[in-house]
């Protein structure tokens, strides 16, 4: 990703949608003080009618946005109602998970870190216990890269994938990120090391079964009925050609092919790892389904289409799952993350991470559509924020992506050295400019979607940050959720909704 870009180079279509049809005056809505009073009115009348589901689940599906913290789920929103015709200035406009009844926030900290990475949050939310930062699904106790598969046994803490599967209910995992990457590997394995993904990662006196093996081997159950995502290096031999990507290979030393160990594993079981792969499966006759469709991670939603073999998007790979996990009578656990607006946020690059979380809001809606509140509770949260900001006072209905304008002026606001600057930007990271050489925004199309936000630290990558995120619930207990938890709390909910006793 560059920097700069011209607004000379070639006007990107949302850039311009934004530029051109979010004027607020041209869009002037009537909202005088009965406006406001009516609208408080209809809320409140709403609210009243809200009743606690005190129902058991049957089944729970988790959307977990990483890094997505509040300002990502703000300027997310303003730029989806921007995009839509009508809207006053996309303020107003709601996210689907948004509307949601029921809230909290969420304390991230790890055991050992005031700021977490997406390793023990994951852990506390899908197993109710924190641990150290880097260690997936284990006690506190054990020390980051022990090899030891013995010490690990002893310490490893029960998911509620895996206490699903003990109770006869379907499981999947979806993701944009490697399944094998931190957030969906906690799930269903566990690891003293994040990055140990495959055999090629671990030290040769390892004892520990690589993540990538452990989601092969899953022993709870008859294993995960789905999971799908990127890492399909993480599964094939470095001597197998990669089916998509020519001239690439797999990257396991061990020699051995994990997609074929699934299918020889699983009866009624598919491997695919592209969009026609994905499209010619028939839920109704696919009782275990892996989708690897990128040798690392899944696509950008916003460069997507562009992808060489074609994957499909967040939504689909969510509605498939649920379409073969339904077929359970008993119910299903199902975990979708949304993993790449991390990425996007720690490069800087605030488009990609916002249209990541759009493209989040869609699935919830999806999923929304093809469940029932009355059996099925939902909840989407974050494992950790970063250091996104919205700030300059802009007027109602400025662009997102854009320079700051303050109400009724003609011209950007400046900065004590005369310069213009966006609304959005990052306390660290890439996107830093040097304390003294900011450059004329005015000629920059900021909107662009390569855009790299200014940062106030110069840092190689933008970090997490530490603050609480929220935590989103509809369906059956979901109005336990209430005021500031610890983000342990998060498994507590979903297990007592599924009548699981906590950690057995």
């Amino acid at each position: 990703m560059h920097n700069d870009y011209k607004l000379t180079s070639g006007a990107v279509i949302l850039a311009a949608l934004l530029l051109a049809a979010t004027d607020s005056h041209a869009q002037n809505k009537l909202e005088t003080p009965d406006f406001w009073l009516e609208s408080g009115q209809k809320s409140l009348a709403a609210a009243e009618r809200l009743r606690p589901n005190e129902g058991y689940a049957k089944n729970v599906i988790l959307f977990v946005g990483d890094g997505m913290g509040i300002s990502t789920i703000t300027a997310a929103r303003i730029l989806e109602g921007q995009a839509k015709v009508g809207n006053r200035g996309g303020e107003e406009n709601s996210l689907s998970f948004e509307q949601l009844p029921y809230l909290a926030l969420s304390k991230t900290y790890s055991v050992n870190q005031q700021t977490a990475d997406s390793a023990p949050t994951m852990t506390a939310i899908i197993s109710g216990v924190k641990t150290n930062d880097g260690e997936l699904s284990v006690g506190m106790q054990v020390a980051r890269k022990e090899k030891s598969a013995e010490v690990i046994n002893v310490y490893q803490v029960k998911t509620l994938i895996e206490q699903a599967e003990e109770h006869g209910l379907s499981t999947g995992i979806v993701s944009t990120a490697r399944i094998t990457h931190a957030t969906p590997a906690v799930c269903y394995a566990h690891i003293s090391e994040r990055d140990w993904e495959s055999d090629a990662q671990m030290p040769a006196d390892a004892t520990v079964k690589d993540i990538a093996s452990q989601l092969i081997d899953f022993p709870y159950g008859n294993g995960l009925e789905v999971a799908l995502g990127g890492g399909r290096s993480m599964f094939l031999p470095n001597t197998m050609p990669d089916p998509e990507d020519a001239g690439k290979f797999g990257g396991r030393k061990d020699g051995q092919n994990l997609t074929q160990k699934w299918l020889d594993h699983y009866p009624h079981s598919i491997y695919v790892y592209d969009k026609a792969g994905f499209e010619a499966i028939d839920p109704k006759h696919t009782d275990h389904l892996l989708g690897l469709f990128e040798r690392s991670h899944m696509e950008y939603e916003y460069d997507r289409a562009s992808d060489t073999a074609g994957e499909p998007s967040l939504t689909e790979m969510t509605a498939t799952a649920i379409d073969i996990l339904a077929k359970n009578k008993k119910g299903y656990v199902l975990m979708v993350e949304a993993g790449r607006i991390d990425h996007a946020h720690h490069a800087g690059n605030a488009y990609r991470a916002l249209t990541d979380t759009v493209e989040l809001s869609n699935a919830v809606r999806k999923a929304l559509e093809k469940t029932h509140s009355k059996d099925t509770l939902i909840v989407v949260t974050a494992d950790h924020s970063h250091t996104f900001t919205i700030a300059g006072y802009p007027e109602r209905g400025n662009p997102i992506m854009g320079l700051v304008k303050h109400p009724g002026s003609d011209t950007f606001a400046l900065d004590q050295n005369g310069l213009p600057y966006t609304t959005l930007g990052y306390a660290n990271g890439p996107g830093y400019r040097g304390p003294n050489a900011r450059p004329d925004l005015a000629a920059i199309n900021t909107a662009h979607p390569d855009f790299l936000q200014e940062a106030s630290i110069p840092l190689e990558n933008e970090t997490h940050a530490a603050e609480d995120v929220a935590i989103f619930a509809s369906g059956p207990k979901a109005h336990l959720f209430h005021g500031v938890q610890e983000q342990s709390y998060i498994y507590q909910v979903m297990a007592n909704a599924l009548r699981f006793k906590p950690g057995l």
